[in-house]
C-alpha cells in the first residue's frame, strides 16, 4: 500500500507541474480577456482535461490494480492537490476566504467539480486504457 501511495504521489507531481504551467498561462492570457472569476471557472474545465490527459499517460505506471486501488490513487491526488492549493494560495497572500471561495459554488467556485474529476481521473484513465487494449486485441485477432 505504501508503494502505491508513493507512486501515486510521484504521478501527482506531474499533474502539479502541468497545473502550474496551466495557471501561469491562464493568468497571463485569459484573465485580461475574461476577468479573474471567469478565468478560474474556465480553468477548472481546461485543468480537468489536462488532468485526465496526465492520468491517461501515467495510470499504468502507478500500478493500481482494481477499483479500490484506483480510488486510493484518486484520494491521494485530491489530498495532495488540496494541500498544494492551500499552501500556494497562502504563499501568494490569499486570505482563507479567498481560497475557500474557489470551492463554493454560491460564489462561482467550481473547484469541487475539479477535485471530483481529479479523484475519478485514475479510474477513468484505467477504463479508457483497458478499452483501447481490448479494441487493439480485437483488431489483432481479426487480422490473424
Amino acid at each position: 500500500m505504501t508503494r502505491l501511495i508513493l507512486r501515486a504521489a510521484l504521478a501527482w507531481t506531474a499533474i502539479a507541474a502541468v497545473e502550474i504551467v496551466h495557471g501561469v498561462l491562464r493568468a497571463r492570457y485569459l484573465v485580461p480577456v475574461v476577468g479573474d472569476l471567469a478565468s478560474r471557472q474556465i480553468g477548472v474545465l481546461t485543468g480537468s482535461l489536462l488532468i485526465l490527459g496526465v492520468a491517461l499517460a501515467l495510470v499504468a505506471r502507478v500500478g493500481a490494480s482494481g477499483s479500490r486501488e484506483l480510488r486510493i490513487v484518486g484520494g491521494t491526488w485530491v489530498a495532495l492537490m488540496l494541500a498544494f492549493e492551500v499552501l500556494l494560495g497562502r504563499a501568494f497572500g490569499m486570505s482563507w476566504a479567498r481560497i475557500a471561495s474557489d470551492y463554493d459554488p454560491r460564489q462561482g467556485g467550481l473547484m469541487l467539480a475539479g477535485m471530483a474529476v481529479l479523484f475519478l481521473a485514475p479510474t477513468i484513465a484505467a477504463r479508457v486504457r483497458a478499452s483501447r487494449t481490448a479494441a487493439r486485441s480485437a483488431r489483432g485477432s481479426r487480422c490473424a
